[in-house]
C-alpha cells in the first residue's frame, strides 16, 4: 500500500512560533481524531484485509505429512 508519506513531501514554514506550531498540531489531532470517529471500523477492517493480502501465511507442513510428534 502506497501511503501519502511515500508520495507527498512537506515543506513547513520556518517561520512559525511555536505557538502556530502546537495550533496546527492541535488541529491535525482534532482532524484525526473526528476521522476515527466516523470512520475507524471500516479502517480497521481495511487494514487488516490489507494485512492478509500482504503476508500470506507459510505452511510449516505438507498437508499429507504425518506430524513429528
Amino acid at each position: 500500500m502506497t501511503t501519502l508519506q511515500d508520495l507527498f513531501t512537506y515543506q513547513l514554514p520556518e517561520h512559525w512560533t511555536p505557538e502556530q506550531a502546537l495550533a496546527v498540531q492541535e488541529a491535525l489531532e482534532a482532524l484525526l481524531a473526528a476521522v476515527w470517529a466516523h470512520y475507524g471500523a471500516q479502517m480497521q477492517q481495511l487494514l487488516a484485509a490489507e494485512q492478509l493480502t500482504d503476508s500470506p501465511q507459510l505452511d510449516l507442513f505438507d498437508f499429507d505429512d504425518s506430524l513429528p510428534f
